[in-house]
């Protein structure tokens, strides 16, 4: 038997998290077992632990759709016992049970070997986040950004993408925005390395001008709505934009003339259906340029038990950095 955070919906319709123990038996199936290690707190996580967010099909369920742990039996040749692996992605902790317990059992499709440079524990202060923070810088260096073209614009910056989009960022070389409505987070992304502080209302009025002066060399946006509607007026000649969240909403209240008069691009980036040879090139260029130090700065440790506050907390806004989840603490 081994602990996991069990989310319950009731006949009225209600949720409730508790931490349960349950046996291997209870695990779905999958061809590889994995001792998980630690997991994090996304919003998708807030959203399963809570109300399910449309995300769960079936209960009771495992939340959490991060891990990195050992493999302890593998019916795959691709991994072996005592290999060290990571997983994001894929649905797990929505459709399939993820990593909010001691052990878990996934397709060996959705793992990925923990790149040299990482342990488990760095791996999920990365977590979702971190890899979507990767693949946006990725993508904004695949379409052109370079060191010195100008400063580059990271909103939601104290939220986990922003945190981490930061610190690489500022580690490459880029000259980095930061945009927070928090003001008590700015000596947080100071230390990070953002070089500007930008106060969310700055920039989240919409603007009848469909173009503004061109500032930002490049921008990973996890807003969305009128910020982004806002930020791609701004943009510099051909420059990108990589969306990575809509926390300030879904809508996008935008013109076509960034596109048509300075060649804007805006780039969709999703971490969920990665293919594999991508997350291979995401999780090398993580250990590679992520620094270390950085990364702790951002952690928020927790345990199963912390997880119900946590996930109505993250939902809210209220969650700094990176949390990482010792399930066996």
């Amino acid at each position: 038997m081994f602990n996991a955070l069990m989310v319950r919906k009731n006949d009225e319709g209600k949720t409730s998290a508790q931490v349960e123990q349950i046996s291997v038996e209870d695990l779905p199936e999958g061809e590889v077992l994995v001792a998980v290690d630690y997991s994090t707190v996304n919003y998708k996580d807030g959203l399963c632990i809570g109300p399910g967010g449309g995300l769960v099909r079936n209960y009771p369920h495992v939340p959490g759709i991060d891990f990195a742990g050992t493999v302890e039996a593998s019916d795959d040749p691709r991994y072996k016992a005592g290999d060290k692996v990571v997983l994001t992605g894929w649905r797990v902790g929505e459709a399939h049970w993820g990593g909010y317990a001691q052990k878990a059992r996934v397709k060996a499709d959705w793992l990925v070997p923990l790149p040299n440079g990482l342990d488990t524990r760095q791996a999920m202060a990365v977590g979702t986040a971190g890899f979507t923070a990767m693949l946006a810088v990725m993508a904004l260096e695949d379409h052109g950004l370079v060191v010195g073209n100008g400063p580059v614009l990271v909103t939601g910056a104290a939220g986990g993408v922003g945190s981490v989009a930061t610190a690489i960022l500022a580690a490459k070389g880029y000259e980095v925005a930061a945009v927070t409505g928090r003001p008590e987070a700015a000596d947080y992304l100071k230390s990070l390395g953002a070089s500007q502080i930008v106060a969310r209302e700055e920039i989240n009025e919409t603007t009848k001008r469909p173009l503004e002066a061109e500032t930002w060399a490049g921008c990973i946006d996890a807003v969305g709505g009128d910020m982004l509607a806002r930020v791609l007026g701004q943009m510099k000649y051909g420059a990108s934009v990589a969306a990575v969240g809509l926390a300030g909403g879904m809508g996008l209240p935008a013109t076509v003339i960034p596109f048509l008069l300075r060649g804007v691009n805006l780039l969709g980036i999703d971490s969920v259906m990665q293919p594999y040879e991508n997350r291979l090139r995401g999780w090398e260029r993580i250990a590679a340029d992520l620094p270390m130090d950085k990364l702790e700065a951002m952690i928020q440790p927790a345990v199963l038990a912390d997880l119900p506050t946590l996930g109505r907390a993250i939902l809210k806004g209220q969650v700094k950095g990176r949390v990482v989840v010792d399930v066996n603490g």
